[in-house]
């Protein structure tokens, strides 16, 4: 493995979030995950509003014929009433996997105190804190403990090759970890923090680079050495237990919170859909002036796709931290079959 080859291994193949920049991509994290989501919604909504607006000045469209607006608001009526049903559907889906008898409650609550064990055990502290952002910091601080602790490890080793490409893995794992833990202490301390966090760091590449050195030089590390990179192992194991945890419990937050803005909105919705309809009922035409009937109608649609607007905006959220975070520690399906350096074959440990 050479130097050049030994650069690329060590860097992150992941979503680098942190390390983007440029006024695009800051706005596309910023309506992709970041954002407050009714904020992001009502973004959505002015954009469809001026859309509306910007098209009747240019003399696109038009609010003058009844039969059309009526067909339209009688749509927008039945494809409210379905996406009322279905957001309802999927909220009924989520509380169902949060009914569960004493057994199956007392096995989840075992696993949890197990897991806050191992991190109070693997961070050296009498008990695990109860904030997900706080634990998240405590075991990216004893991944970067046992990273620098590999290094000192091996700082010594007569094998050229071997100690540089260790002490390259550790640096980055370093560099990776100072990046989220500055990011951290820039966030308030709940899920969403730990989650849009830990969505950063790209631990599963560490962890099977980890696993690779560990293969490759087992014969060639001190005894030592091989117990931080053990150490380090089991410290990014736990951070990608932890961040699935968070991430569960979020994304259940998060849908729940979406059903309950759906049927808030859904209410108002399906009214002014009707109201839309009403507006052209009279035989005369519409019962408004014609100058003001093309804004009204614009808001009332407005009001209509509220539903929508929430739908984009927290189902793009899910949907981005899902796949970001879709990878099994050291098995990460968005490579390519081709990507990263390490090329081995069949009995190359022979």
């Amino acid at each position: 493995m050479g130097s050049s080859e030994t650069d690329e291994t060590l860097e992150s193949y992941g979503a680098d979030i942190g390390a983007q920049a440029g006024l695009l991509t800051r706005f596309r994290e910023w309506f992709l995950v970041k954002g407050n989501r009714l904020t992001v919604a009502a973004a959505v909504s002015l954009a469809i509003f001026v859309l509306l607006v910007g098209l009747y000045e240019l003399g696109v469209i038009t609010f003058v014929n009844p039969n059309s607006v009526t067909r339209v608001a009688s749509g927008m009526i039945a494809g409210t009433f379905s996406l009322v049903t279905l957001v309802v559907s999927v909220n009924q889906l989520i509380l169902s996997q949060e009914f569960s008898a004493a057994g199956k409650a007392r096995e989840r609550l075992d696993g949890v105190m197990e897991f806050r064990q191992a991190v109070a055990d693997d961070a050296a502290v009498p008990a695990s804190p109860a904030s997900p952002t706080r634990v998240l910091e405590l075991i990216v601080e004893a991944i970067h403990h046992d990273a620098a602790g590999l290094a000192d490890a091996v700082a010594t080793h007569d094998d050229d090759e071997l100690r540089e490409t260790v002490i390259r893995y550790t640096n980055s794992v370093q560099k990776r970890t100072d990046q989220i833990e500055d990011r951290m202490e820039r966030s308030e301390f709940d899920t969403f923090s730990a989650v849009s966090a830990a969505i950063t760091y790209d631990e599963s590449w560490h962890l099977y680079v980890g696993t690779h050195l560990r293969g490759e030089y087992a014969d060639s590390l001190s005894p030592a050495a091989m117990d931080r990179l053990d150490d380090l192992t089991e410290s990014l194991e736990l951070f990608h237990v932890a961040r699935e945890q968070f991430k569960t419990t979020y994304l259940q937050q998060e849908l729940t919170r979406f059903s309950q803005l759906t049927v808030y909105c859904g209410v108002p919705s399906i009214l002014s859909a009707i109201l839309v309809g009403l507006l052209y009922a009279d035989v005369t035409g519409p019962s408004v002036s014609a100058a003001v009937l093309p804004y009204v109608v614009s808001v009332l649609i407005l009001i209509v796709l509220s539903p929508l607007a929430l739908l984009v905006s927290y189902i793009l959220r899910t949907a981005t931290i899902t796949r970001r975070t879709a990878s099994v520690g050291p098995m990460v399906p968005q490579k390519g079959p081709e990507e990263g350096p390490f090329d081995v074959s069949y009995g190359d440990a022979e």
